[in-house]
């Protein structure tokens, strides 16, 4: 007689085509239309918090590209509101800004957990930013406009390199963790572990789609900084409502 399968701690993850992501975005379209007022509320917030980084540290931009790309790396924390949104949406219950804005305290435990493990990423990442800064730079520090017109003039070209590497180490580190982990610990009270490697399963058994995924938050949110901040009233919940979607198609 066979014996039974010892039931999987982790969930099953489904294998999604590479087109996935546009679908998720379409949803996610579709959930910001739904509910405009608080989805726009929460880009609001990220492009104002753009805006104070902006304007109190114009004229120190190591500090103020270090903040600001490492400010991307908690987003998925500070996005909870909008997954919850979507999440209501699909309960079939309203779509209000005040049931969204405690929603991580029906599982703070591991949602505060994985939020800490996202701030030392992030203050690890603002001390490398100021290290490459100080070997590479070669030039005065220039104001935010000063330092974009030397990006795409690719004017030091070392520091650019050095700077895009290390940024791309924690942004792949950070993607890879939280692809679905913060909507599975909201959804299902899933523990931190569980949801942390749940995600890195979910990258690897779909790695073409996440792909794809992580180009499109990539460019999404670069258009938000191109547009000085004002397109992230419209990208961040977009991306947001999206990565419900996401969670809803790869977890099984």
């Amino acid at each position: 007689m066979a014996e039974p399968e010892t039931p999987s701690a982790f969930p099953d993850i489904n294998e999604v085509g590479f087109e996935a992501p546009l679908h998720w975005l379409a949803r996610g379209l579709g959930d910001l239309k739904a509910c405009p007022r608080p989805s726009l509320f929460y880009g609001l917030c990220f492009a104002s918090m753009g805006f104070a980084l902006s304007f109190v540290f114009n004229h120190a931009y190591q500090y103020m590209s270090a903040l600001a790309s490492g400010f991307l790396l908690v987003g998925p924390f500070l996005a909870i509101g909008v997954y919850e949104l979507s999440r209501r949406r699909a309960r079939g219950a309203a779509c209000e800004l005040k049931p969204t804005l405690a929603v991580w305290r029906k599982n703070a435990a591991n949602i505060g957990v994985y939020s800490l493990i996202l701030m030392v990423i992030f203050l690890v990442w603002a001390r490398a930013s100021l290290v490459i800064f100080a070997l590479f730079y070669t030039s005065e520090m220039p104001s935010v406009q000063g330092f974009m017109e030397q990006v795409v003039r690719l004017e030091n070209v070392e520091f650019l390199l050095a700077y895009f590497a290390a940024g791309l180490i924690f942004a792949l580190l950070v993607f890879a963790s939280s692809v679905v982990s913060i909507p599975l610990m909201l959804d299902r009270n899933q523990d931190t572990i569980t949801a942390v490697i749940t995600s890195f399963r979910a990258l690897g058994r779909n790695f073409p789609a996440m792909l794809l995924w992580a180009a499109l938050i990539v460019l999404l949110i670069g258009i938000g900084f191109a547009t000085l901040y004002v397109g992230l009233i419209v990208a961040v919940p977009l991306v947001g409502h999206a990565t419900w979607h996401a969670y809803r198609e790869v977890v099984a």
